[in-house]
């Protein structure tokens, strides 16, 4: 006698039709799992070795700063080396003006006054000397405008010695001038033989 299947076969459908919707859905899921993990094992390597190059970079520039630093470092040892060499060249340079200008003070002195001090700042001179006269300081300021080495007097005091001995104390002021070359046969002082006088207080 032949069986009948009595299960309604809709019924028997719909249960395979779940049943493969559920492994659908796993298959579904363990592949979105399986992408995850490997996009982020990728995006780890990726982040690895940039971090890798960022470091390389870290490194060039620590090196880049030192050596920056010690090129300024050297930049500014240079700038003191030359500043040095400067000052070496004008001192090198000061010492003919140096002779020629005690040459040129002795030659303007005149007759009756001598000096006590001589200092110089840059340019300018502060005389400071006795005198018989005021006449004789006049005499001194007008050999000096005449030379060739000074200029431009100014009297900035003149008065009695505080010993009450003769002649009066006197301070003047005078400016260089421009350094001239010198010629080929080197300088020359102006004149004739400087006096040399000693004075007693």
């Amino acid at each position: 006698m032949p069986s009948i299947n009595l299960l309604p076969w809709r019924q028997e459908q719909r249960k395979r039709r779940q049943k493969q919707f559920v492994f659908g859905s796993i298959g579904a899921v363990l592949l979105a799992l399986l992408v995850t993990l490997v996009s982020h094992f990728w995006v780890s390597s990726m982040i690895d070795s940039q971090e890798q190059r960022n470091n390389l970079l870290r490194g060039e520039i620590t090196q880049l700063d030192k050596k920056i630093e010690e090129i300024v470092a050297l930049e500014e040892q240079k700038a003191r080396m030359l500043a040095r060499m400067e000052v070496i060249e004008k001192l090198q340079r000061s010492r003919p003006q140096v002779v020629q200008l005690f040459d040129q003070v002795v030659r303007t002195l005149p007759d009756g006054v001598y000096l006590t001090s001589v200092k110089q700042t840059d340019r300018k001179l502060e005389i400071i000397g006795v005198a018989q006269s005021s006449t004789r300081v006049s005499a001194f300021m007008r050999n000096i405008d005449a030379s060739d080495t000074l200029s431009a007097p100014e009297l900035k005091v003149i008065q009695t010695r505080k010993d009450n001995s003769p002649g009066a104390e006197f301070t003047l002021f005078a400016q260089l001038r421009a350094a001239e070359q010198p010629d080929e046969e080197g300088l020359k002082p102006a004149g004739g033989k400087p006096r040399v006088r000693e004075a007693s207080r």
